[in-house]
């Protein structure tokens, strides 16, 4: 019975490491400064929005108005800057806050 428990665990830690890995090869990664002069020679876009996330990254956003694209970053301390998602109709908003109490 204990075999089959060890065997069960190694098989799903080895599942968990290759899908990791896929999941590593997929991402869309290059060092900041790559990333940032394609996605302003290739797009024009510009850093429109930044936050900092968990553990130290720190999250962007860039676009172009003329282009209509934006595209969702985020930096490792490392400098390692990953693509989250990017897309089209990009349109800037300058919205006020619903007033207090209002649950809209």
């Amino acid at each position: 019975m204990k075999t089959m428990i060890k065997l069960t665990m190694s098989l799903g830690l080895t599942v968990m490491v290759a899908q990791q890995a896929t999941a590593q090869q997929n991402r869309k990664c290059a060092p900041r400064d790559a990333v940032i002069e394609r996605l302003a020679n290739t797009y024009g876009e510009s850093r429109q929005s930044i936050g900092l996330g968990e553990q130290g990254m720190v999250i962007e956003t860039f676009a172009s108005s003329s282009t209509g694209t934006w595209t969702i970053t985020v930096t490792t301390p490392t400098g390692q800057t990953c693509l989250v998602a990017s897309g089209r109709s990009w349109e800037e908003l300058a919205e006020a806050l619903p007033p207090p109490g209002n649950d809209a």
